[in-house]
């Protein structure tokens, strides 16, 4: 095991008043009973930028059920990993065990992914689909080093630790956070080839929050983008209501042609490129940067109008006179 950097208060710009109250009320009471417990991943990252986090995720060495003893408001979620969504009202504090990446070809890895291909078998033969492909190898409680090193990005993969404020940095997140660059946790070519949808991923994050993109991680989208069409199309049609939620969709979009995902994502979507498209995606933006607080129903109706319409702009060949 190899010690995190750890970046005193003095030298970071993340303050604990920006963090949401029942967050760290749950941190506080988890570090209390001696577990180990980090704000993790996109919060961290935003606050870092000066940007206010949708979410509050918290990353501990707390098992479901430890967590569960601890707080009466909590609900233990997931077939495949549990999660425990600690409720506070109408909001929710999701808090994950830590996990680890298990190496392949392993007793461990064998079992586990076994384990899981049965649970996906018997989900599938209850409501007659085909067993989804699943994300390999990351299905195992591990360490806080272990957690950080199997994220996708350095700038996700950092932790705060509200007991002195400090930032616990195992893979050089902070330097890439003051370049604004996004750089793969490892070989990008073997992360993309675990879960495409980390190409998808690094395109969103570069446009919505002004980053660059590493050029290594860019030589490997282009290399691997034809991947995605593996990825499992309810996850990939979140992504795309994502984007219509961001705020940033006509760059998104625009970066993701650019690339080449965008025609093994949404082939229609990128055959449907006009000026009219363009101008629907830009008054989406607009609409969403002004409704900030707007249901995610509402939006979703807005982007289909859009690309209803957009649709419609679509050149088709002529048919040739009798």
């Amino acid at each position: 095991m190899s010690a995190p950097t750890s970046i005193a208060r003095s030298e970071h710009n993340l303050s604990s008043r920006n963090i949401d109250d029942d967050a760290l009320k749950v941190i506080r009471r988890l570090q209390q009973n001696e577990f180990e417990t980090y704000l993790v991943g996109g919060g961290v990252r935003d606050l870092l930028l000066e940007r206010r986090p949708k979410d509050f995720d918290l990353g501990t060495s707390a098992h479901p059920n430890q967590i569960k003893k601890l707080f009466r408001n909590c609900w233990i979620i997931g077939r495949r990993f549990r999660l425990a969504h600690i409720k506070f009202g109408d909001k929710t504090v999701e808090v994950a065990t830590f996990r680890k990446k298990v190496p392949p070809e392993t007793d461990t890895e064998r079992k586990a992914r076994e384990a899981e291909q049965a649970t996906r078998r018997e989900a599938a033969s209850r409501d007659g689909t085909k067993p989804r492909r699943i994300i390999p190898r990351d299905n195992t409680f591990g360490t806080a080093e272990e957690d950080a090193f199997r994220r996708d990005f350095t700038i996700n993969a950092l932790f705060y630790d509200a007991s002195n404020r400090s930032i616990l940095d195992y893979v050089g997140g902070m330097e890439d956070i003051r370049s604004r660059t996004i750089r793969s946790i490892g070989d990008p070519n073997e992360r993309f080839l675990e879960d495409p949808v980390r190409m998808l991923r690094a395109v969103v994050l570069a446009a919505r929050l002004d980053l660059s993109i590493d050029p290594a991680v860019s030589a490997a989208i282009r290399k691997h983008r034809g991947e995605i069409v593996h990825s499992s199309p309810a996850r990939l049609v979140e992504e795309l209501y994502k984007i219509a939620r961001s705020g940033s969709s006509e760059r998104i979009v625009r970066d993701l042609s650019d690339t080449g995902l965008l025609r093994h994502i949404a082939p229609e979507l990128d055959r449907a490129q006009s000026d009219a498209l363009w101008r629907s995606l830009g008054a989406l933006d607009r609409y969403r940067r002004r409704f900030d607080d707007s249901p995610p129903s509402l939006c979703n109706a807005v982007l289909l109008g859009s690309l209803v319409s957009s649709f419609t702009t679509i050149e088709r060949p002529r048919r040739r006179a009798a």
